[in-house]
């Protein structure tokens, strides 16, 4: 019982790192309403995403102003707030891609070698 609850508490902190790329990742094309970001990164196998963790990071990234946001009326219910990405989280955008593809390169390479190893 400890192992797996050992492996799951990684297993969040790794989904909780990524998240954040995947959220600036999605709105460096054009900006969306928090509940579309929702729905479109529980789409993505293993990332476990709610609105309990999407809106708590979107206020904060917005904080670190990476992100803006405008309130827009609705016909469907109430006002809406939609994210688009800063200058500013574009170019950390950036480098959280390049820091990904290194560090996931370097991971894949040390697991192939250890699998050779063996």
């Amino acid at each position: 019982m400890a192992k797996s609850l050992e492996i799951d508490n990684w297993t969040a902190q790794l989904r909780k790192g990524v998240l954040e790329l995947c959220i600036l990742r999605a709105l460096q094309d054009r900006e969306k309403y928090a509940y579309d970001l929702v729905k479109r990164l529980a789409q993505v196998p293993g990332l476990v995403v709610s609105e309990g963790t999407i809106y708590p990071l979107l206020s904060r990234l917005r904080k670190q102003g990476w992100l803006d946001a405008r309130l827009e009326e609705s016909n469907e219910g109430p006002v809406r707030k939609y994210y688009k990405l800063t200058p500013l989280g574009a170019k950390t955008l950036g480098l959280m891609i390049k820091a990904w593809e290194d560090l996931a390169k370097g991971v894949t390479e040390t697991i192939e070698k250890g699998a050779r190893d063996a």
